[in-house]
């Protein structure tokens, strides 16, 4: 495939995804709630005792969302500044009034930004993260390398995503709930089963944590460490940018 066919093929894809965010904003908070009877919440706040700032004092939080892990980051460290980046507009307006409610308006700023293209200059930043996103991301690779490039040396890139690899025993459980369960509540609650589809086939085709970890790696990563959470539904990826 040429340079020219793989620049529109990542466009194409990445309006899909802009396309199938934006249709499902409005309830997309209530729903990861449901469906992961809040411990979405839990895995956030996981995430943010691991952040270390030293440096910038600045947390970059890729594919945003609605900006609950960068809200969570900026209450837990108040002397930090928040940038968040997505490519859905309407979740981009749900983040900021949940800033503004919570009196962070001045230390949050959410904004348009591309995760394969990071519109930032090197080291800006002691921690980049992306919770949940990463997985509806085609090149993988470059994105990961981007974060590397934005974070300060010896700064952390963080990645929190769901995968279909927790303990044997329960495994089938959650395959039925992915393929099955996740559909028909999206249907009920949110009137967009094929989003819902298209998620949890997401989570089962995503990569062992090994693998992950490897990816990491290859982008230019150091001491590489994971953390499973709930049964191994969640991960929580850490990596270091070399301080050299």
């Amino acid at each position: 495939m040429s340079g020219s066919d793989k620049a529109a093929k990542e466009k194409e894809h990445t309006e899909k995804i802009r396309k199938l965010f934006s249709g499902i904003a409005a309830r997309y908070d209530s729903i990861n709630r449901l469906q992961s009877l809040r411990r979405d919440v839990r895995w956030r706040r996981f995430t943010s005792a691991k952040m270390r700032f030293f440096d910038t004092m600045r947390y970059l939080d890729v594919a945003t969302g609605t900006a609950d892990l960068a809200l969570e980051a900026a209450l837990r460290y108040p002397d930090i500044k928040v940038v968040g980046v997505d490519i859905a507009g309407e979740l981009l307006d749900i983040g900021r009034k949940k800033a503004v409610e919570l009196g962070l308006g001045e230390r949050v700023e959410l904004k348009y930004g591309n995760a394969l293209d990071l519109e930032f200059g090197d080291s800006r930043f002691d921690v980049a993260g992306i919770a949940f996103g990463i997985r509806n991301i085609r090149d993988r690779l470059h994105a990961l390398r981007e974060m590397r490039r934005v974070v300060a040396p010896g700064g952390q890139v963080m990645v929190l995503e769901l995968g279909y690899h927790g303990t044997g025993i329960f495994k089938p459980f959650y395959f039925m709930y992915l393929k099955a369960v996740i559909p028909f509540m999206a249907r009920i609650f949110s009137g967009n089963r094929k989003a819902y589809e298209y998620l949890g086939r997401s989570i089962v085709e995503f990569p062992a944590p090994g693998a992950f970890c490897d990816l990491m790696r290859q982008a230019g990563l150091v001491d590489v460490q994971s953390w499973p959470l709930t049964l191994g539904v969640v991960r929580l990826f850490v990596g270091k940018r070399p301080e050299q």
